[in-house]
Order: C-alpha cells, then structure tokens, then sequence
C-alpha cells in the first residue's frame, strides 16, 4: 500500500475509541504507516449525518513559529478526504491522483482541528472531493481548503 493508497482491508482495520477524549470516534490504527506517525488522526459521522475529521493539535504538529506545520495540514487532509469519499471509493482501492490546498490560518498547542467536506462528483475511475479544515478551538475558523481527485485502481499482481 503507498502514502495515499486506500485497500479493500483498510477499512476493517477501523476501531472505535469507547474511552476519553474520542470516546465515539473512529481510528485506522496500523492502517497508514505514515499517518499513525503523523495523527493520531479521528473520524466519524456527525449528529447531521456528515463526515468529520479530528486530532488535538500537539508540538509535534508544529512548525519552528509553533502553529501548525503546513505538511501536517496536507496529511491530515490527505487522511480526511478518503473519510469524506468513503463511500464513493468502497470495495477498491484508490490513491490520490491530484491534491490542491490553500493555506489560510492554523492553529496552535491544544487546539482542536476539524475537517469536513463533500464529494463533489463519483464517476467510474475518479471521485472528486473537496473540504475545509477548520480550528474548532476558535469557533470554527478557516485553516486550510482543499479540493482533490481520487483515482480508483486495480491490484497488479
């Protein structure tokens, strides 16, 4: 499985955290070696039925000025936006063909970050998707848009 690959057994992996802070929350431990080191990284669907996203912003996220690194922002919507297009992608693989972000606040220690999104369109071979990563910590304010396109694939033997 490379960075952004999504395998039929990515989704079983899917734990649900019954303890603490995410307690409801949903996690895929050892499903992205990347993303485990990165997150911990959440997901679930929310009271009004969307996908959402979450982590609890930490030093490790943090660039040198100690708000969030842009990379983490861009893995953690790169994580994101295989929640948001779940369904569209269910039962194959896919990876991330293109991915474009606009960097337009961040965050610092402590704060909790959210994203949220939608399909825009599912076709045959592609899922186009798009989402807002948000500092819930100051009410939501905007950190990072980002929109992206999914390529459905095939296992190579």
């Amino acid at each position: 499985m490379d960075g952004g690959e999504l395998d039929t057994n990515y989704t079983s992996k899917m734990i649900v955290i019954t303890e603490g802070e995410w307690a409801g929350w949903n996690q895929y431990p050892g499903g992205d070696p990347f993303e485990d080191l990165a997150g911990p990284f959440y997901c679930r669907i929310d009271e009004a039925g969307r996908r959402i996203c979450a982590f609890r912003a930490e030093r490790k996220h943090m660039n040198g000025g100690m708000f969030l690194h842009g990379g983490c922002a861009m893995t953690f919507a790169d994580f994101s936006l295989f929640w948001i297009a779940r369904e569209a992608i269910e039962g194959g693989s896919s990876v991330t063909a293109t991915f474009n972000g606009e960097f337009v606040g961040s965050c610092g220690i402590g704060d909790l970050v959210e994203c949220t999104g939608e399909v825009v369109k599912a076709g045959r071979s592609m899922v186009f998707v798009r989402g807002i990563i948000a500092n819930a910590t100051t009410g939501g304010e905007p950190m990072m848009s980002f929109s992206s396109v999914l390529k459905k694939t095939t296992r190579r033997s």
